[in-house]
């Protein structure tokens, strides 16, 4: 057996020449999984457009509906921080379909890997920092609703805190938020996760990984998730614009280790999205999101 990772080609949507955000790191990463022998084209799933009511779990209908519609007021879309546009609506809920798609095949076989998601700055009625609706709240709110699991815990590992699904989840006691990230830095304005890390500037690989390890296997004894829902965002990387943290590309690869062996050696099933990065060498962006999947397809073959 393979791991199952999930993509889908509507993952990239165009935006306007030189914007910020990676948007093509989405495709590049399925091309490069494949040209390196990480995985074969019949590994991949393939999500669908999920329904608006999904997506109404965790978001006001208005803000669905306006978004959806491009109708936003501009403040709202400049807050967001990408251009409107149909394709991109398109891509957004495909992306949250991923996710969903991820942790069902994640409960299914143990562990499973989407090739986009993280979008945890989405608020229910409204979008922020490249995030219009989340992604993972989504998710842990169908299967919620489905009854397929009764405890979830989001391990989110991004250099930014997870403020929109902290919010989302702060008086929901079947989901346990747990944010890791660094302190100085975007969202200026700190939500409430059920457990905020929150870490020094330049912090390196060794006191990282010892700082995961002196909570992760406590979190896992004390929650007893049925899924694990894992953001691997690399925007923790020294060489990430964003991220004001100092990992290397070999702290990044023990952290998934560490995350994915933890997880499955206990037994519990893990859903990854790859959450945020934005290196101005792009070659190496992909390549540290691609160790999620490097490592996960080690994990799956040793647990299964």
């Amino acid at each position: 057996m393979d791991l199952p990772i999930v993509y889908h080609p509507k993952y990239v949507a165009p935006l306007p020449p030189g914007h910020r955000f990676p948007m093509t790191k989405f495709r590049r990463l399925y091309e490069t999984l494949i040209a390196d022998g990480v995985a074969h084209p019949a590994q991949f799933f393939q999500p669908e457009l999920p329904p608006l009511d999904w997506i109404e779990l965790v978001h006001t209908p208005e803000y669905v509906r306006d978004y959806c519609e491009g109708t936003l007021d501009p403040k709202a879309q400049r807050r967001i921080g990408l251009p409107w546009s149909p394709e991109l609506v398109e891509r957004t809920c495909i992306a949250v379909g991923g996710s969903v798609l991820t942790a069902e095949l994640a409960l299914e076989q143990g562990l499973a890997c989407n090739t986009a998601g993280g979008t945890h700055h989405a608020f229910p009625d409204y979008g922020s920092g490249f995030c219009i609706f989340n992604d993972m709240a989504i998710a842990a709110c169908v299967l919620l609703a489905q009854q397929r699991v009764n405890k979830i815990l989001i391990v989110d590992l991004d250099v930014h805190q997870g403020d929109g699904t902290a919010l989302i989840f702060q008086d929901d006691p079947r989901v346990f938020t747990f944010s890791m990230h660094c302190e100085i830095n975007f969202p200026g304005t700190k939500q409430h996760s059920d457990l905020d890390v929150p870490l020094p500037e330049g912090m390196e690989d060794d006191a990282y990984l010892q700082t995961l390890a002196a909570y992760l296997p406590d979190l896992l004894s004390e929650v007893k998730p049925d899924l694990v829902f894992y953001d691997a965002g690399v925007d923790v990387h020294l060489g990430d614009r964003l991220g004001k943290l100092a990992l290397s590309d070999r702290g990044l690869f023990c952290r998934e280790m560490q995350v994915l062996s933890t997880c499955m050696s206990q037994g519990y099933p893990v859903a990854c999205v790859i959450g945020g990065g934005y290196a101005d060498d792009f070659a190496a962006l992909v390549y540290r999101h691609s160790l999620l999947h490097r490592v996960a397809s080690d994990v799956y073959r040793q647990y299964r």
